[in-house]
């Protein structure tokens, strides 16, 4: 998440209660988890696994909960539970803000974009021109759609990440990360109905120009659509993914967290994704194996009884 303005880090140490040493008199210019940070950037970690990782990252100020050693020009800011310093953070500059209004009158829609009755149109939205958005559409608060959109009805697009932090010393095991990111949806896009997609956590879920969904197919948070995409029905897509430009997903395809699918793959219906995937090739089964291969696995598969007939015969004889 991009702060409207860089924020001292001085106000942001008061705000959180925290300790604040090395660079103080810099400013912060967003928040984001550690797989998405950038220069200007604060970022927090809670346990000495990521330490190193987070210090050495290109976050720029580090929410810790213990002194460590960090590079001159960044400073460290000590809490006792960083998780919760990030939630006091987000909440603040990225606050829930309610909106009774069919279409919110901060949000901003462009010449020719149709907009159905029953549709809602969240905060500071932005949708471009010659869109239509047909009924029961949810759009919520800070998501961007580009021009020439089709959203048909029932979607809703910006809904929370699935992301909560773990602690199993408290009485309910798993706390929501707020989510503070968006949804941004290229030209061209067409989104079947009942299909949701999730915000980025601290920052944006893509969908590249072009892309074309099936009805009730769902993308998970921080996950990157390329272009001119395909996906059918009933195709799922974990979080923090990337799939890359012309990729085909069948009907039910299940795509696992964090892993990329490659330029021009096309992936069978009802398989499986477990891992990266390269580009250019077919695949199928669960987990997906290269189509070919497992299409001739599944014939002597289906040839195991007449084998063993075969050889239960030879071995009477």
């Amino acid at each position: 998440m991009r702060f409207e303005q860089p924020i001292p880090l001085t106000t942001i140490a008061e705000l959180i209660g925290a300790e604040l040493i090395g660079n103080t008199t810099a400013a912060a210019t967003g928040i984001n988890e550690i797989h998405k940070v950038e220069e200007g950037d604060l970022v927090f970690v809670d346990h000495p696994k990521y330490y190193d990782k987070c210090i050495h990252s290109a976050a720029s100020f580090i929410i810790i909960n213990k002194i460590a050693d960090f590079p001159s020009e960044k400073a460290l800011l000590i809490v006792d539970e960083p998780f919760e310093a990030y939630l006091k953070i987000v909440r603040r500059y990225r606050p829930f803000e309610p909106s009774m209004r069919q279409v919110s009158i901060s949000a901003t829609i462009g010449e020719g974009s149709l907009i159905m009755p029953g549709a809602y149109i969240g905060n500071q939205v932005k949708i471009g021109r010659n869109c239509i958005i047909h009924p029961n559409v949810t759009i919520l608060d800070y998501c961007i759609i580009g021009d020439d959109v089709i959203i048909q009805a029932g979607t809703t697009i910006g809904s929370d990440a699935f992301y909560y932090n773990k602690k199993t010393n408290r009485p309910i095991h798993y706390k929501k990360m707020d989510s503070c990111g968006r949804v941004v949806i290229g030209n061209g896009v067409e989104i079947g109905a009942g299909c949701t997609i999730d915000r980025g956590v601290t920052a944006d879920t893509t969908i590249g120009d072009g892309t074309k969904m099936d009805n009730m197919v769902h993308i998970g948070h921080d996950t990157i659509v390329g272009r001119n995409c395909l996906f059918a029905a009933q195709v799922g897509i974990a979080g923090a993914t990337t799939i890359e430009d012309d990729v085909v997903l069948w009907g039910q395809v299940g795509v696992s967290k964090t892993l990329t699918i490659g330029k021009g793959a096309v992936v069978n219906a009802q398989s499986g994704v477990p891992h990266s995937l390269e580009g250019g090739k077919a695949y199928f089964g669960s987990p997906a194996e290269n189509a070919r291969d497992k299409m001739k696995e599944l014939v002597w598969v289906k040839r195991i009884p007449e084998i063993w007939n075969r050889l239960t015969k030879n071995e009477k004889s």
